[in-house]
């Protein structure tokens, strides 16, 4: 038995210096999608303005809606609605692929946030763990200095992990409004397609 939880706390060990890397990747990977975040969030802001309160579209307004799209630097959302736009003989066939074209790009795009969310905590709680059993050792040997380093990794790792989390949590909480958002719109935009054409 004695052998058995050598060997284990040996395993749990050799896990300290690979959580603790993937800790720091994970930290960059979370600063960088806070940058792509501010810029999604800017672009976001600029195709609202340029498309306007959606309430007022008429079927006889959508021309005038095409117009106003971007024509570089486009977001997916500004693809798929004008793919929707630009549709000659536009039947629910099309209209339900690109949708679900959408709604892929969506998800997509979300597993970073999601993976992010769940994953940081766990890896700051294994990080805190490892490293509380030499804290608990150098405690009960009276080795202070020892003990105080192991408890910096301790707070350090379930710090890190939290906010990983925190920036996933955030991130996806916006990400997912904005997509329902969109769906909404291309849902709407594709109705009054639909009926300009039968109108037609």
């Amino acid at each position: 038995m004695d052998q058995i939880s050598k060997l284990l706390f040996l395993i749990a060990n050799s896990l300290l210096i690979p959580d603790i890397l993937f800790l720091i990747l994970l930290f960059l990977r979370s600063l960088m999608l806070v940058g792509s975040f501010y810029n999604a969030f800017m672009q976001r802001r600029h195709t609202t303005r340029l498309i306007g309160d959606v309430r007022s579209l008429t079927p006889e307004t959508l021309p005038e809606l095409q117009a106003r799209l971007p024509k570089t630097r486009r977001s997916a959302f500004v693809e798929h609605l004008d793919n929707l736009l630009q549709r000659e003989g536009l039947t629910e066939d099309y209209v339900n692929y690109q949708l679900s074209s959408y709604e892929h790009v969506a998800e997509k795009d979300l597993t970073l946030s999601k993976l992010l969310t769940k994953i940081g905590p766990v890896l700051g709680l294994v990080g805190t763990l490892i490293a509380m059993s030499p804290a608990l050792v150098g405690l009960s040997s009276g080795d202070i200095a020892g003990m105080a380093y192991n408890m910096q990794v301790v707070f350090a790792t379930t710090v890190v992990g939290l906010v990983i989390s925190l920036v996933g949590l955030i991130t996806l909480q916006y990400k997912q409004r904005w997509y329902t958002r969109d769906v909404s719109i291309l849902e709407y935009v594709s109705s009054l397609l639909l009926e300009a054409q039968a109108k037609k």
